[in-house]
């Protein structure tokens, strides 16, 4: 049976993630990040450095309302010289335990760490003469200020940039995300909206975000009888390179007919993920499906 611990006594349930990122140092960022849902509202901000290296230095945690363990936010100086690579989500909820609100601290976490992958610190040689709206240019700078792009989407493998000398490509990258002034607060800033609705015998999953490069909205719907998904569908206002990253939106209608049952976190990774697949798209829906309880 497919169930939510968040659905317990209601029948919709729905989160509010906001993160930004201060360029505070010169040789990392401050990266923070609210999340709130009906039960709860947590904040965690960390100093990091940026790729490749991606090292909290210091990490801090707060209850802002709710109920939530304040121990678990204290337990967020252990994070101190994690690298937020390979097993930091494992590592991240071996700290928040399984108190009250520890779940939202875990997600919270796991969010700075992709806010770190969101801005780099290039040196000023490596931008000059940029030019606003050059996708290929963009492309090459990606791969110099974030070591772990190459192979991690479409968009960053050799098919997708071969796309970049035969269609046209519009990006949204800013300079800003490449080498940001110093002193300068939220270079990149990030909304995410996570809603469950159940409505008689369908559950119906909705994830929404919106950031400088990013605009995805998804929805999914489950049939509780039958335990599959029997639709899935999504919107994209914004892409970092339009005409390459909308190659892999099509592979969510792959998920259609699926069963929703426990293994269903691995084949998403096939299925939406990797080399061939969107990271955004992956990771929204990785997100919702991690919310429910499978059979």
């Amino acid at each position: 049976m497919i169930t939510s611990r968040y659905l317990d006594g209601r029948s919709r349930y729905e989160r509010v993630t906001e993160g930004w990122v201060d360029n505070t140092h010169a040789d990392a960022f401050t990266h923070t990040v609210r999340l709130s849902d009906d039960d709860a509202s947590v904040e965690v901000s960390a100093v990091c450095t940026p790729s490749p290296a991606y090292q909290v230095c210091q990490a801090r945690a707060r209850v802002l309302a709710g109920a939530a363990d304040s121990d678990i936010a204290a337990a967020f100086r252990h994070l101190d010289g994690t690298r937020m690579v390979a097993g930091f989500a494992r590592h991240l909820s071996g700290i928040c335990g399984v108190g009250a609100g520890a779940g939202l601290f875990v997600d919270a976490g796991i969010e700075i760490a992709r806010l770190a992958r969101q801005v780099a610190k290039l040196p000023a040689a490596a931008i000059a003469g940029f030019a606003s709206g050059d996708a290929a240019a963009c492309w090459e700078l990606d791969t110099k200020g974030w070591s772990d792009l190459p192979g991690s989407c479409f968009t960053y493998s050799p098919p997708g940039r071969a796309l970049l000398g035969t269609r046209p490509v519009s990006t949204s990258m800013e300079q800003a995300l490449y080498s940001p002034a110093p002193g300068a607060v939220k270079v990149f800033r990030r909304k995410r909206l996570m809603r469950l609705v159940q409505t008689d015998h369908r559950l119906h999953l909705f994830h929404s975000m919106h950031d400088n490069v990013h605009g995805f909205d998804i929805h999914y719907e489950l049939d509780l009888d039958s335990g599959g998904i029997v639709a899935a569908d999504s919107v994209t206002s914004r892409l970092p390179y339009a005409g390459i990253c909308t190659e892999p939106q099509a592979k969510i209608a792959s998920l259609i007919g699926q069963p929703a049952d426990a293994e269903l976190r691995k084949r998403i990774q096939t299925l939406i993920g990797g080399a061939a697949g969107c990271a955004q798209l992956y990771d929204l829906t990785a997100d919702l499906f991690k919310v429910l309880s499978l059979p």
